[in-house]
């Protein structure tokens, strides 16, 4: 992993670069193609009147094809709706979430299940398997409730992915608590997806099961270009990732490229004080470093 830190961040709460991308592409007419995903102005408003709560205010965001992206912020600041917003499990109030040129905003409920099920993988804290199902079973279950052939040698292939090659007929009863989020990676991979969301997919896990399993998401990256956007809060996680967005009362505070555990734990010891909440974003910058439904 690198380890040269770029800071990035802006008065507006959202990230230059990532903004004149969106914009010029939505100009011309045309489709961004270096971006998995983009969000355009996105907000998310639950309740009405006084009683409303905003968890997303107006990001405006890229993901870039065959990166990996953490997405860190204070308890409260709307990284799980945003997850959830760009993965199309819930729909902006306003603005626009675009998956590889299709706009989600504008699916119907079934096809937007019908992408959510062909182009898009999850993990989360919880693995989510079927106890009475093999592993080989559980990995295949998206595709047999698309109604698509499974074939057994992919099964096995993402299997061996993850390094369960010889746990295929093992049942969840039967395998540690990182051999079950292996199982759960293998099947959000089984169906090839352009997009893979983790929501805190390490939390259930110990330290050193957790860096096996953030080991083998980074090489999904780095081996097979695989897009991948991680909600968490630990440091140690996110330091895996090729940059960490930071969201603070659902708006962009900027971001750290190639960060180490220290430095983004520091980061977010900032954004977590009192007065990160009052005062204004500092203007963009260089900075060189050596050796959820509701918002949540």
């Amino acid at each position: 992993m690198r380890r040269d830190t770029t800071e990035t961040s802006d008065t507006t709460g959202t990230i230059s670069s990532t903004t004149d991308t969106i914009s010029t592409s939505s100009t011309a007419g045309t489709t961004d193609t270096s971006n998995a995903i983009v969000l355009r102005s996105v907000s998310r408003r639950h309740g009405s009147g006084d009683s409303a709560v905003t968890a997303l205010d107006q990001v405006s965001l890229g993901f870039p094809r065959g990166t990996f992206t953490a997405v860190m912020g204070p308890s409260g600041s709307g990284k799980s709706t945003l997850l959830q917003c760009a993965a199309g499990l819930d729909r902006p109030t306003s603005g626009s979430v675009l998956l590889a040129g299709t706009d989600l905003t504008g699916l119907s409920e079934t096809k937007l299940t019908l992408l959510r099920r062909e182009r898009v993988g999850f993990v989360f804290q919880s693995f989510n398997l079927l106890p009475s199902l093999t592993a080989e079973q559980n990995v295949a279950l998206p595709l047999r409730l698309a109604g698509r052939r499974v074939p057994r040698s992919r099964v096995r292939e993402v299997l061996r992915q993850v390094g369960l090659g010889e746990r295929a007929r093992h049942r969840p009863t039967e395998l540690s608590g990182g051999q079950q989020q292996r199982v759960a990676l293998a099947r959000a991979l089984i169906t090839r997806p352009e997009v893979l969301f983790g929501d805190e997919p390490t939390g259930a896990l110990d330290s050193r099961t957790g860096q096996e399993v953030l080991t083998l998401l980074r090489a999904m990256v780095d081996d097979r270009g695989q897009t991948t956007v991680m909600v968490t809060h630990d440091p140690v996680a996110a330091s895996y990732a090729d940059r960490v967005v930071f969201l603070v009362d659902g708006r962009v505070n900027g971001e750290l490229a190639g960060a180490t555990p220290d430095i983004v734990a520091a980061r977010m010891t900032e954004l977590e004080s009192p007065a990160s909440r009052t005062a204004p974003a500092p203007r963009t910058g260089r900075t060189s470093h050596r050796p959820e439904a509701l918002p949540c």
